[in-house]
């Protein structure tokens, strides 16, 4: 179903038109009506399905891009936030609830990967990204341990919202990154050479160096957000465009010195995007109680070798 919005994109650069960032469907596509709050789409080339999560009603969904059916993909799920997938191609999960990061094998068990920095609980996953070497890197803010709604009620025992990393080889959680408010939505950009991470708290989102061995240096910021819209998760276009989910400012887009270039407008409040589709020019947003597409004029970055996405 189509919602009826021509005015589906404000232009506030010219380079929001001339490089195509606002091209494509003039009118966001409804998937999908019925969530509590969504987050979380991940779109898997090989089943021609997007998964994304509930959260408050602790079930994960699935949308056939084949026949449009929406279908429970697990519940319970564990209060699940981000997805992604990692080298192998498979599910990587950020369950709020349990208060891990979560691995889904062929066969459909769970692996866990991450649920403890230095004997401490972690507080609530929010989001994933993988990087070429395997590595998997998390946000970890408390949004699952403020209230019942999107998780359950606790003290944090770290004492602090950080972002890890998950070693290939040992499985070590090492901290990356402090000093957030929340942070929230991370992603490597197309050398992986950086890393930037979405402060849905202090409403910005920073950049960072990666170095060879997997640390982080010289942390700075990269945009402030707008006084409507405060950021959740972020994405890239494989022309150096990052896309954020800006809440009830919709989707921004940002040129590479940082200028806000233009915004998809959209009538729910948005918590996460992703771009998917057979030519990766479809972006998937997951707003309130419901899941959009919108067929656009750039492309997603292309997966890492084996199937992982960033």
């Amino acid at each position: 179903m189509a919602h009826g919005r021509p005015d589906v994109y404000e232009v506030l650069d010219d380079r929001f038109r001339t490089e195509k960032c606002g091209a494509g469907d003039e009118r966001l596509e409804t998937l999908y009506e019925g969530c509590r709050w969504a987050e979380g789409p991940l779109y898997i080339p090989a089943w021609r399905q997007l998964i994304w999560s509930d959260i408050p009603n602790d079930r994960m969904l699935r949308w056939d891009e084949t026949t449009g059916a929406v279908t429970v993909f697990r519940s319970p799920a564990g209060h699940s936030n981000g997805n992604t997938l990692d080298r192998e191609g498979r599910l990587i999960s950020c369950e709020q609830g349990n208060r891990r990061v979560t691995r889904t094998e062929p066969d459909g068990s769970i692996t866990v990967l991450a649920d403890r920095y230095q004997g401490k609980r972690l507080n609530s996953p929010n989001d994933s990204t993988v990087r070429s070497d395997g590595s998997i890197w998390f946000s970890d803010p408390d949004f699952g341990i403020t209230s019942d709604y999107e998780g359950h009620r606790a003290e944090s025992e770290i004492g602090a919202n950080n972002v890890y990393r998950i070693d290939p080889a040992s499985g070590e959680v090492r901290l990356v990154a402090d000093g957030f408010g929340a942070p929230n939505g991370l992603v490597f950009s197309a050398d992986e050479r950086e890393l930037y991470v979405s402060d849905t708290r202090k409403n910005q989102i920073r950049v960072f160096d990666v170095r060879e061995d997997g640390t982080l240096s010289d942390g700075r910021v990269f945009t402030e957000g707008t006084k409507e819209g405060r950021f959740d998760n972020i994405r890239f276009d494989d022309t150096g465009h990052l896309w954020a989910a800006a809440m009830d400012d919709g989707v921004h887009c940002y040129a590479p010195d940082g200028t806000l270039l233009g915004r998809v407008l959209v009538p729910n409040t948005v918590s996460n995007i992703r771009f998917g589709g057979a030519k990766r020019n479809r972006l998937f947003i997951t707003a309130g109680d419901t899941l959009y597409s919108l067929v656009m004029g750039v492309t997603g970055l292309p997966p890492l070798p084996g199937g992982g996405l960033r």
